[in-house]
């Protein structure tokens, strides 16, 4: 029987997986959080995510964390030949300097490109009464003011997320689910299940199955004793509906794990497994792996490699990830 309280729970760190989720989702993405932009973009425009142009905007700031700060050209369907910046940042906890650091990439931004700059703020956090909305000074006669949406996932009631159909009505009740059963194992279990039994009854398809998937494993994250339990249900479930979707894509590494470990020895075979894990993992983090990286998950032993996977769920950088061993090359 599992215990109703993990011990040892990994920290719940939300941003991480926003990444994959928002790319392959855009337009649904505005259209849960953002109706009004939803409404104004030509879609047939199409968008571009540019992440150079983020970098370069970014490059020389020290302001906080920009691994999920997004920076989308889009087109307006109202007429006007122009196309608009939005600035999406996803923000899992309070930061002191919040509002400066949506001032700072607006200005920069609109500095660069001369266009209009829309900020949103997905707010992941638990403090009801944190919203920044705003970054503003007033000193001898010169004013400044900022202002961006805010939204606030807490906001959003599980009654209506449980009957919309959008996949951001998903990943928000993920999250939901996340704050409430944090350390409590069976609570988790529950939900966990009943998230995914929900992809195939609204109707997504393959690839929206695959990829909230993914999503909901990495937010709702198991002790290994209930997650082989909810494979086997998941499993269960698949062949009853006829729909292998996730069990025909997902676990390849620990399968690839078990396979090689048939062959040479049970502690081979885990290494194997666990390091593919951890270098998809860690491309879906932070793209292609340099050399050094590869070289470093290949020669690993499995504690090493559960350590580094624990410690990228906290962590910025792959420096940080592997921050255990000698110094990475720079």
């Amino acid at each position: 029987m599992i215990s109703q309280n993990m011990e040892k729970p990994p920290n719940d760190a939300f941003d991480a997986p926003w990444k994959d989720i928002l790319e392959a989702y855009f337009p649904e993405f505005l259209a849960f959080f953002l109706p009004v932009a939803y409404e104004g973009i030509d879609w047939k425009q199409g968008f571009e995510f540019l992440d150079k142009e983020l970098s370069r905007i970014t490059r020389e700031s020290q302001i906080g964390d920009r691994r999920m700060d997004k920076l989308v050209k889009v087109w307006r369907r109202d007429g006007v030949e122009f196309w608009v910046l939005i600035h999406i940042e996803i923000q899992g906890d309070r930061k002191s300097d919040f509002e400066l650091r949506m001032y700072v990439y607006q200005y920069r931004a609109f500095d660069l490109y001369q266009v209009p700059v829309v900020g949103l703020a997905i707010l992941a956090d638990e403090e009801v009464g944190w919203r920044p909305t705003e970054f503003s000074y007033d000193l001898w006669g010169t004013k400044q003011s900022y202002q961006f949406t805010a939204v606030k996932l807490l906001d959003f009631p599980e009654s209506d997320l449980e009957q919309s159909n959008n996949p951001f009505a998903i990943v928000t009740l993920a999250h939901h689910h996340a704050k409430k059963s944090k350390y409590q194992t069976e609570d988790r279990y529950q939900a966990k299940w009943n998230l995914i039994k929900k992809l195939y009854q609204k109707g997504f398809n393959r690839q929206q199955v695959v990829k909230l998937f993914q999503f909901i494993d990495w937010v709702l994250h198991l002790p290994e004793e209930a997650d082989n339990r909810l494979w086997k249900e998941i499993f269960a479930f698949e062949e009853s509906q006829k729909m292998p979707y996730i069990s025909s894509i997902e676990r390849i590494g620990r399968q690839a794990g078990e396979k090689k470990g048939l062959q040479l020895g049970e502690e081979k075979g885990i290494q194997i497994g666990e390091a593919k894990i951890l270098t998809r993992m860690l491309h879906r983090r932070f793209g292609t792996l340099p050399d050094w990286a590869n070289q470093k998950i290949a020669e690993a032993k499995p504690p090493s490699l559960e350590a580094w996977s624990l410690q990228l769920i906290d962590a910025q950088s792959l420096d940080e990830v592997f921050s255990d061993t000698e110094t990475s090359p720079s």
